[in-house]
Parts: structure tokens; sequence; C-alpha cells
């Protein structure tokens, strides 16, 4: 399963309402880290298929999650399980690093 594209009018039913934890990629198209950290979130959503569900939200095209949830800068990263936000990432980081953020969370 790929990463699922998620907006405004679907946040609340893919993220808040969702059966599994979820991780929320916020990007843009012109943000150069975002690129960088795009693999990585798409090989996190076929390693933790099942366990995990990964969307990702246009960053221009939702400013309001963005002020909901105090994005200031992308690509952000946020962890949630059971519609509350329990890990926050903001900027490029290695693999290996978000694992180790997030992994507590997956199964919780």
């Amino acid at each position: 399963m790929s990463e699922v594209d998620v907006n405004e009018e679907s946040f609340q039913k893919e993220v808040l309402e969702a059966d599994l934890p979820v991780l929320v990629d916020f990007s843009a198209e012109w943000c150069g880290p975002c690129k960088m950290v795009d693999p990585i979130v798409h090989q996190l959503s076929e390693e933790w298929e099942g366990k995990v569900k990964v969307v990702k939200i246009d960053a221009d095209e939702s400013s309001n999650i963005l002020v909901k949830y105090g994005i200031l800068g992308i690509p952000t990263l946020i962890f949630f399980v059971d519609g509350e936000v329990r890990e926050r990432v903001t900027g490029y980081q290695p693999k290996k690093r978000l694992i180790k953020r997030f992994e507590p969370y997956i199964g919780a």
C-alpha cells in the first residue's frame, strides 16, 4: 500500500478516525527537503503495511490543518495514534532516526 493523499475534507476520516496509527507527511511540490524525505516515507509505508497508515498532505492546499497543528516548516511528519499526536519531526531526518522516533507508537 502506498501513501494516501489527504486534504482538509478527508483529514478527519483518514487520520483522526483511522483504525491504525497514522504517519502524516506534510510536504509541498516546491520543497527540496520534502523530496529527500519522500522516498523514506514511501519505504516506511511498505515496511509498516498493515501496522501503520501513511498519508500525505500538500501543505499549500491544507493551510487550516497546518495552523491547527502548529506546523511552521516542512517537511513535517506527525505520528497519530487514536487521533492524538504522539510524535512530530520537522525537517529531513535519516530513516533510522525516523524509525527510532516512531516505532514506540506502533502497536501501542
